[in-house]
């Protein structure tokens, strides 16, 4: 038996051994990425020049494909089959920035575990996910696919997806597929929120609030890392040597593989910092980019260029051997085939559409009640109406993987199983999503007079959002704005409730509606089980405890909205000459952190230990929580600290912990933080990264705008790391 076809001796030992009996070609061959499978691509795969292909689907497509490579090439080498296994494969979940308005990291693991299962059942052993781009712009179509804006927030998620689809040690399993890390980087601070633009951010914004996510993920293990379209200083994020080589695989020693983006080497030439082809492949394996994505340059171009000596072959062998130990890690030597049988049980399973469901109803997120939630079951009528209201499409959200329509529970389907059998459910769909039509306005309106009770769903449909749906308005799309003002009008003065449910992508700009609704659930695209989901909700068998992962701005006027923000030298204030619009408000119109319950909850006996903290000791923070209420629910308890006085200017505050709670009526728990002293780092004038001495305030509340609980403590003495990569954030990750 060849050495690297034995499973007992070490993956290092069995990568040098194979790489030894590799031609050029071959081992080009591994660093080539297809998309699809044709007649020339099958000539490819037998001649051993093909390393991954994605988008070959059908447990019986991949056998035959993989098949192929194993038994018909020299070597025998198994393909890489990679998916956007976004948010589920079959079952899908809610979107990742649904998934994160959980504030529960278990949430996101839980649903990679899922989605990874059903996916590698089919053969499927890679998956592009998770996006951990942080976005502070909604007109970015792609903050759908991330953990929104927060360094903190998404890298906890980040850390939490990569063990969900890889284990917690990514070792050969049959359940288990590599993750991606993407996109490396910068990607969602596009100029405009416009998709694949330009990015130009300062140093210390790149690291404080662009790479941390990306850095826990490689702290959690990822097996690969995606480079981005996007440039970033001048320097196209694919042929980028500084983010790729100086600081992923050298400061934070990122071991697997780096994969670019569809066909971002070809668009290096797009770019202008390539003249041709053979330039653009020399300058991104040159930067670190491991594996082509489609644009097939690698393949025709690096044999020459390695022959003419301008790509050392050293550097080639550095980007097989890495995509090697992944193939090797995942056990695909051993068994390259998927279980048809196998995969007819494990996808679309029961236990799965329950988790689905489990997961939808810790996305939803209460943004407003006056009262009008939860409904009574027993209602005489009750009215469901909105172009949404009975649609399946749109709740799979982008990047469904294989995710079908008709598995979907609408939102009126989910209203009819829950009311009582003498509740009758009334629909008017009112008006198309995005046309101009208002025909149907009339119907929705005598509909909503006839009942004693109306939920309107209205938003984005699933194709508004994702990959090329950057959106210059942030409205309810169409004319359902309108919609709701004639629903509105014609049942205020009767005092029937309307319950707006807000399905989008995205955050959207609904100011009328946060005026004059007397309750607003934001609903984002739930995934297979949304109907069942919201209907829990609305009539109180479940009580809505996720929070807000990104602002919502009140007008795109004020876009880009974050709540870290700088405080500048004149914050806003009544005086004219601060910083704020003339004609508009300043503020959010809900703010990161935010979602209401059904019940209440109260703070208290906030201690900090110690009040002077040494470098490398750990600041406790603890409090008692106590749901004051008569219904039991979760709540969300958010940690901020705020740095008084640096040497640079830092945020108004920075989110630096979480926890999310389950409590019965009338229940106290004590909370308690842990917050390293590593937690507090930034970096200095001289891109140091540092934990300055001085005065730390302290905030603990239920958003971060609602801070209920304030404290302070000291750092007694500076503290520097040599290098971003000593922050340990296995420590500095309380999960």
């Amino acid at each position: 038996m060849e050495p690297y076809r034995d499973p007992s001796k070490p993956v290092e030992e069995r990568v040098s051994d194979l790489l030894r009996r590799m031609t050029l070609e071959e081992k080009i061959g591994q660093l080539c990425q297809y998309s699809g499978f044709t007649e020339e691509i099958e000539e490819a795969v037998k001649k051993g020049l093909v390393g991954s292909l994605l988008n070959v689907t059908g447990v019986e497509n991949v056998n035959r494909v993989q098949e192929l490579a194993v038994k018909g090439s020299r070597l025998g080498i198994p393909l890489l089959m990679g998916l956007d296994v976004i948010h589920g494969y079959k079952t899908i979940f809610p979107i990742p920035l649904a998934m994160a308005s959980s504030w529960e990291p278990e949430v996101v693991r839980r649903a990679a575990e899922v989605a990874a299962r059903e996916a590698a059942a089919e053969g499927i052993r890679w998956t592009f996910a998770p996006m951990v781009d942080i976005a502070r712009d909604p007109r970015w179509g792609r903050i759908a696919e991330g953990f929104g804006e927060d360094p903190y927030l998404s890298s906890v998620m980040a850390w939490a997806a990569v063990k969900g689809f890889q284990g917690e040690s990514f070792s050969p399993h049959p359940e288990r597929v590599a993750a991606c890390a993407k996109h490396y980087v910068a990607y969602g601070a596009a100029e405009g929120g416009r998709d694949y633009n330009t990015v130009d951010i300062s140093e210390r914004t790149l690291r404080e609030v662009y790479m941390p996510p990306f850095k826990a993920a490689v702290a959690a293990g990822v097996a690969t890392v995606m480079s981005a379209f996007n440039d970033l200083n001048g320097v196209p994020a694919s042929g980028n040597e500084y983010t790729l080589k100086t600081v992923l695989k050298g400061e934070w020693g990122f071991r697997g593989f780096v994969v670019s983006d569809w066909n971002a080497i070809g668009e290096l030439i797009v770019h202008g910092i390539a003249a041709d082809g053979a330039e653009a492949a020399k300058l991104a394996i040159s930067a670190g980019v491991d594996m082509d994505m489609v644009s097939d340059l690698y393949r025709r171009h690096l044999p020459d260029l390695v022959r003419s000596g301008v790509v050392p072959v050293e550097v080639i062998d550095e980007a097989v051997r890495r995509v090697l130990t992944v193939k090797f890690q995942l056990g695909l030597f051993e068994n390259p085939y998927a279980d048809p049988e196998r995969a007819r049980e494990i996808v679309k399973c029961r236990e799965h559409l329950d988790i689905a469901l489990e997961i939808a109803r810790k996305c939803i997120v209460l943004l407003k009640n006056e009262g009008a939630l939860p409904l009574r079951k027993d209602l005489k009528r009750v009215a469901v109406i909105g172009p949404l209201a009975d649609d399946r499409d749109a709740p799979l959200g982008c990047w469904r993987a294989l995710g079908d329509p008709n598995d979907a529970v609408t939102v009126l389907e989910g209203v009819k199983k829950k009311v009582s059998p003498a509740t009758e459910v009334l629909y008017a769909k009112g008006c198309d999503v995005s046309s101009e039509d208002r025909s149907g306005f009339a119907e929705a309106v005598e509909v909503a007079e006839r009942s004693d009770a109306v939920v309107l769903v209205v938003g984005e449909p699933a194709y508004m959002s994702g990959e090329a749906a950057s959106r210059a308005y942030l409205d309810l799309p169409g004319v359902q704005e309108e919609l709701v003002k004639a629903v509105w009008d014609a049942v205020k003065d009767a005092g029937i409730p309307v319950v707006e449910v807000v399905m989008s992508g995205r955050p959207l700009t609904i100011a009328w509606s946060a005026e004059h609704a007397p309750a607003i659930l934001a609903a984002w695209h739930l995934g297979v089980r949304a109907g069942d989901a919201l209907a829990d909700v609305l009539f109180g068998d479940y009580n809505p405890g996720g929070k807000l992962p990104v602002t919502w701005p009140r007008t795109v006027g004020q876009v880009p909205i974050y709540y870290n923000h700088k405080r500048t030298g004149r914050p806003p204030a009544p005086d004219r000459f601060t910083s704020k619009y003339i004609d508009e408000d300043w503020r959010p119109l809900f703010p990161f952190g935010h979602g209401l319950s059904y019940t209440r909850f109260e703070y208290s006996n906030l201690r900090l230990e110690p009040e002077r903290l040494e470098p490398g000791e750990t600041l406790a923070v603890s409090l008692t929580v106590t749901n004051a209420g008569s219904r039991e629910g979760d709540e969300v308890v958010q940690l901020y600290v705020r740095d008084l006085v640096a040497s640079v200017t830092r945020p108004v505050k920075e989110l630096k912990g979480f926890k999310r709670l389950t409590l019965k009526p009338g229940e106290s728990r004590r909370v308690v933080f842990e917050v390293p002293s590593e937690l507090l780092a930034f970096y200095d004038r001289a891109m140091r990264l540092t934990v300055e001495a001085g005065e730390y305030e302290v905030m603990v509340g239920s958003s971060s705008q609602d801070i209920r609980l304030r404290g302070g403590f000291r750092v007694t003495r500076t503290e520097r790391f040599i290098a971003s990569g000593r922050v340990s954030f296995t420590r500095a990750l309380v999960l």
